[in-house]
């Protein structure tokens, strides 16, 4: 039977009705069509296998500064009190309850909210004051990798986010939405910018082994997928373990000769079906079997790091060696940036320290503090820091008062989303570079004489940068108008930074 009849007999219900309706729209497709110059279905296909490659036309709008993203996505909120924002007038404030009129109403989680007083946890690490070239970065004994490249890092003091939970503010930062079901930014960026590499996915993403024994926040497949745009634009991760990609091993008997001839007639039958039903996600699966087809060749070469240096593992540290590890996931994504990937998502649980804070950051900076610092270095000798932007972030950061017992020794904090720091290098944006401020207890973002900020009182304050305004700064570096990358669903036009986001001029060269 023809595979396309076989299908139309298995026609579900709601495909049965959903056809009957389609006979004015198929007219007017058709018309829109021709004075595309596409003509028939045939060119639908053709266009979406386009756009797959080359994105979207007029994008980029403009040239770009970046080519390609690393993201570094510490899961679960690092403290920025203990890593970047140096309060030293809290040390004599210990155990003192923080004023309300700081605190000034701002909302807590259900996990402190009981407590019968906030009481002030100073940070029990040393800060040393670093040269970037011009009044110095503070960083955090506990990152001293890290405090090596302070002279490309672009430090942000003044991030905020809406969101108080690690869900819904973690899918913010990743998709632009607290509510799952957007596409995420790697997708994106995969939609609109296309590929650099036939061979490897646009989007690939990375999760990392943890020292810490402590439970981790879960990070789920919708971070990195592709939500209402077509599927073959979700990020692809990778595994640490066996086959980096399931599936791609030709099963015993079978060589490359008879996987091509069999991918060959599968792609004809996905063609005659797109062909009858215009369904656009069998354009991406016939892109997805093509992908995979290269990948068979592309990954074991891409994982195979036997051919790296003595000294770049000497950069990276000892723990590169091991796969699945952060430092191995760094090195990998230098390889990957080489290689053409558009966007790299390294991610790194751990960092939800409601208590134990001391026993538990330490293992955690550990963990990425000199591959974080490699990760710079190597981009910049390999001439790619400049066109390669990256990002260290968390979905929010951590209260300056303490959460259960306090100690002079131990503490831990709760969630704090309304001031807390990530970096960000290459690409464009400026080096050597600290921008916005909060006050003496890092609770409230401050403009520069020391007045407190209310970012949600306006829809752009500067001095303070809210995720909306991180995602739509990322795109411009890309080249990328963030107003001008959408989708159109359920009948309006989308956007990663929805209706909101402004451009972060002060951070870029």
């Amino acid at each position: 039977m023809d595979p396309t009849r076989e299908a139309e007999l298995l026609m579900t219900r709601r495909q049965l009705f959903g056809n009957t309706t389609l006979g004015i729209g198929t007219a007017a497709l058709s018309r829109l069509l021709t004075v595309g110059g596409l003509g028939s279905i045939a060119g639908l296909a053709e266009a979406f296998g386009e756009q797959g490659r080359h994105g979207i036309p007029g994008i980029p709008n403009f040239a770009p500064k970046a080519k390609r993203v690393i993201f570094l996505f510490m899961s679960g909120g690092p403290s920025q009190l203990d890593l970047w924002d140096f309060k030293p007038k809290l040390a004599e404030l210990f155990n003192t309850d923080l004023p309300d009129s700081v605190r000034r109403g701002q909302r807590v989680t259900t996990m402190t909210s009981g407590q019968t007083r906030f009481p002030i946890a100073p940070s029990k690490y040393k800060f040393k004051q670093y040269d970037n070239g011009s009044d110095g970065i503070f960083v955090s004994e506990l990152l001293p990798h890290t405090a090596s490249v302070v002279k490309e890092l672009c430090v942000v003091k003044s991030m905020w986010t809406e969101a108080i939970n690690h869900d819904p503010a973690t899918t913010f930062i990743q998709t632009g939405s607290q509510i799952p079901g957007r596409p995420s930014m790697g997708s994106w960026l995969s939609y609109g910018l296309g590929s650099l590499n036939d061979n490897l996915p646009t989007y690939i993403v990375l999760h990392s082994k943890v020292s810490s024994n402590k439970p981790n926040q879960a990070v789920y497949p919708r971070l990195w997928g592709s939500g209402f745009l077509p599927s073959e634009y979700q990020g692809v991760a990778f595994r640490s373990q066996g086959d980096a990609v399931l599936y791609l091993k030709d099963p015993e008997g079978m060589d490359r000769e008879t996987r091509r001839v069999m991918l060959d007639n599968v792609e004809a039958l996905n063609h005659q079906a797109l062909g009858h039903f215009g369904d656009p996600e069998i354009a991406a699966r016939i892109k997805q079997y093509e992908l995979a087809y290269q990948l068979q060749a592309s990954v074991p070469d891409l994982m195979d790091l036997s051919k790296e240096t003595q000294e770049t593992f000497d950069l990276y540290g000892k723990e590169a060696h091991e796969p699945g590890t952060f430092a191995a996931n760094c090195l990998l994504a230098r390889r990957m940036v080489q290689k053409g990937v558009r966007f790299i998502q390294i991610f790194h649980r751990g960092w939800d320290l409601h208590n134990n804070l001391t026993g538990d950051l330490p293992s955690q900076t550990k963990d990425v503090d000199q591959a974080c610092a490699a990760l710079i270095k190597d981009l910049k000798r390999t001439g790619l820091l400049d066109e390669t932007l990256v990002v260290w972030a968390g979905e929010f950061g951590r209260t300056v008062y303490c959460q259960g017992p306090l100690s002079a020794d131990n503490y831990g904090r709760d969630h704090h989303p309304r001031a807390f720091t990530i970096w960000m290098a290459g690409g464009g944006v400026k080096p050597g570079m600290v921008y916005g401020n909060t006050d003496d207890f890092g609770y409230n973002i401050v403009d520069k004489d020391g007045k407190i900020i209310d970012p949600s009182v306006e829809d752009f304050t500067p001095g303070a940068v809210h995720v909306h305004d991180l995602q739509a700064t990322i795109l411009n570096q890309l080249g990328i108008d963030h107003t001008k990358l959408t989708y159109h669903y359920q009948g309006r036009d989308f956007r990663l930074t929805d209706v909101h986001g402004h451009v972060v001029k002060d951070l870029l060269k």
